[in-house]
């Protein structure tokens, strides 16, 4: 199955281990609840799903890749205790609390979390002498004499033998104790992902139109040859960041990331090629509303892979908009939830001194609010909005106001301010999403170019959010055509198909 699917089958497991009876017990006792074991190549998103189910499902989660684990740290460290039996005295051996189940009970103190997820990497590459350790872990949740607590899941996931030398095949009773996921590579299911963490326009472009070089694996004379997932996303990082330097990427830098030099030298020319037709077309311009004519003329002799990269910047540049005003939103939201929770307490008569208090807790718990790894966007957006109550209260503070009125009298305005900044947003995003849809209009009619625009809007979380709170004319215009399109075609072929089966 895909990675998607692979999610949906994780977060419907944790509801399923999780979900308890009239007596407050768990009604899947915890010997039946099998670990699930993701098998499927390097770099295809295994690890990252798993960070997302805990969110979505909002458990705790504690990661560990077990090839940097020792068989001690994983079981504890030896001690010797003085025991009775039958009346005797024996030195028996004990071990310490594993370093792993430690963490869980770390993760719950931290968090306030008691249940969660647990999960292993790398888990069938482990060391010979750890590898019974975790075949007692996989068959019974435990390691050593130290169980999992009640309510953690265990997830673990591995790489199939051709992607690493050191895996160990796992026996017949240890596979039939636990939930085998075997996970393939899919680049629909990826851009999804991609297009939510803001991958680079030029790597989303490229692979649209080179869809077979998304994920490759191959040995030949001169050693292995390989494009990950991973590697894209890594790649779209140290682009931006060249970029914004002033440095231009090339081959050298690509084939670092781009780990098959037929491929990294095709993307090198690629992102060359892309790179001139954004300073050619001038999309900026475009986007502005100027219609020109030049463009237009070029566009109409240029081959299938140039007009495809034209539309694929003129989404990267309306992506940008639309992830701008999400997090303006989001931000907005965050502090309007804020003030009116402050409002409502002086509205039921608690004194301003104490309510004013309650806004610095807001901050702080703005501040403390669980992060998953990776994640810079809800970051950014944490940050802004404690650094919008912080000048609130810091204003209201030098102002000297002692009652709600004057109080709210002070943050008006600038609350007022962040709201103006989030109508700009959608006026401006509207505005060159209009002026996009008019420039593929002249330029391709409704043809396949106008098709992966749309598309591609569709897609996109960003622009999908946008639409949904704001709404757009072009977009509902040529959303339903395309649709009618589609709906004439099926129909088109449904008769063939019936003529030919009556024939």
């Amino acid at each position: 199955m895909n990675i998607k699917r692979a999610k949906e089958e994780i977060k419907h497991t944790v509801q399923a281990y999780l979900k308890k009876d009239a007596g407050g017990g768990y009604e899947i006792p915890a010997v039946r609840q099998r670990p699930i074991l993701l098998m499927g190549p390097s770099g295809i998103g295994k690890t990252a799903v798993i960070e997302q189910a805990a969110g979505e499902c909002g458990v705790g989660l504690v990661s560990y890749t077990i090839t940097h684990h020792t068989r001690q740290s994983a079981m504890g460290l030896p001690f010797i205790k003085e025991k009775s039996f039958g009346g005797k005295t024996y030195s028996v051996t004990e071990y310490t609390m594993s370093e792993i189940i430690a963490s869980v009970y770390e993760c719950m103190e931290r968090t306030g979390l008691s249940e969660g997820i647990l999960f292993l990497d790398e888990i069938n590459c482990v060391s010979e002498t750890l590898a019974p350790a975790m075949l007692q872990f996989l068959q019974c949740k435990r390691f050593g004499n130290q169980e999992v607590p009640e309510g953690w899941i265990i997830v673990a996931a591995g790489n199939p033998p051709e992607y690493n030398k050191s895996v160990k095949d796992f026996d017949i009773v240890t596979l039939d104790r636990v939930r085998r996921i075997d996970v393939k590579e899919d680049y629909s299911v990826w851009k999804e992902y991609a297009m939510r963490r803001s991958v680079h326009e030029a790597v989303l472009s490229y692979l649209e139109i080179r869809k077979e070089n998304f994920y490759s694996f191959r040995t030949d004379g001169y050693g292995k040859s390989f494009v990950t997932a991973r590697g894209w996303e890594d790649l779209s990082e140290i682009l931006k960041a060249y970029e914004g330097l002033g440095i231009a990427p090339d081959y050298e830098l690509i084939v670092q990331y781009v780990q098959d030099k037929k491929i990294a030298e095709d993307f090198a020319d690629y992102y060359e090629l892309y790179q001139n037709y954004r300073k050619d077309y001038r999309v900026g311009q475009i986007l502005a509303g100027e219609i020109l004519k030049e463009a237009l003329l070029r566009l109409a002799g240029a081959p299938f892979d140039e007009r495809l990269s034209v539309t694929g910047l003129l989404l990267g540049s309306l992506h940008e908009d639309f992830a701008g005003y999400y997090e303006q939103n989001q931000v907005t939201i965050r502090v309007h939830e804020a003030l009116t929770s402050l409002k409502k307490r002086l509205s039921g008569g608690e004194e301003f001194d104490s309510a004013f208090g309650e806004l610095g807790e807001i901050e702080k718990e703005t501040e403390q609010r669980k992060i998953r790894p990776a994640d810079k966007e809800e970051e950014r957006i944490q940050r802004r909005t404690k650094k919008l109550l912080a000048s609130m209260r810091m204003q209201v503070k030098r102002s000297g106001a002692l009652d709600a009125d004057s109080f709210f009298e002070q943050i008006r305005t600038q609350f007022r301010q962040i709201t103006n900044e989030r109508q700009a947003r959608i006026r401006i995003a509207g505005e060159r999403l209009a002026n996009a849809f008019r420039f593929i209009e002249k330029a391709f009619g409704a043809g396949q170019e106008m098709v992966v625009f749309v598309t591609g809007l569709t897609t996109d979380f960003y622009a999908a959010e946008f639409l949904a709170d704001n709404g757009s004319q072009e977009y509902d215009n040529f959303h339903k055509e395309l649709l009618l399109h589609d709906r004439k075609e099926k129909l088109l072929r449904d008769l063939k198909d019936f003529k030919e089966d009556m024939i």
